[in-house]
């Protein structure tokens, strides 16, 4: 009898076992899947490096479109500032042509036909005592033989003064000239 019920106690315990076994299997199998799910999946170098750029690509175009801003702004800033001085000089240079034509035109009016006609002695006698500028731009319209020839006898200060004026008027006529 004490076989039939060890049989019959490990029947028992094998069909209690198989029972469990047959329970926790699927749970057992669906905390397999969960570990599965948790790891991440071994990716290459190439994908690592892919999933990085991919996640900093806005960031870094964004930082790039500051950087580039900033450059602008800089160059704007230059461009302004060589705006400037270019329309300093505009008006330097236009201030310059105004004297200039204003100093060709007192020259005008029949001066230089009265100076052209006088001796040289006493065109340079009247030309003492007139304003450096007048004589010297009417000078530069008399021919140069005259001009020496009147130079030569005025004051010698006097015609110092005229011919650095008429070597200034030169000097800016070829600096500023466009070539």
């Amino acid at each position: 009898m004490m076989k039939s019920r060890t049989l019959k106690d490990v029947a028992v315990r094998v069909s209690i076992l198989s029972a469990l076994a047959l329970s926790i299997a699927p749970i057992s199998g669906a905390l397999a899947e969960d570990k599965v799910q948790q790891k991440p999946a071994v990716q290459t170098a190439r994908e690592e490096i892919k999933t990085f750029c991919a996640n900093i690509a806005d960031p870094a175009r964004d930082q790039r479109y500051q950087l580039q801003k900033e450059e602008l702004s800089k160059l704007q800033s230059q461009v302004d500032d060589r705006i400037a001085i270019l329309e300093k000089r505009k008006t330097d240079y236009q201030e310059w042509l105004n004297k200039r034509n204003a100093f060709m035109k007192q020259a005008e009016a029949g001066l230089v036909d009265i100076y052209k006609k006088m001796k040289p002695d006493a065109a340079a006698g009247q030309m003492n005592l007139l304003d450096p500028n007048l004589v010297a731009a009417i000078i530069a319209k008399l021919k140069p033989a005259q001009s020496a020839l009147i130079l030569a006898e005025m004051d010698p200060k006097k015609a110092a003064m005229i011919t650095a004026i008429m070597a200034a008027i030169e000097q800016r006529d070829t600096s500023r000239s466009p070539t």
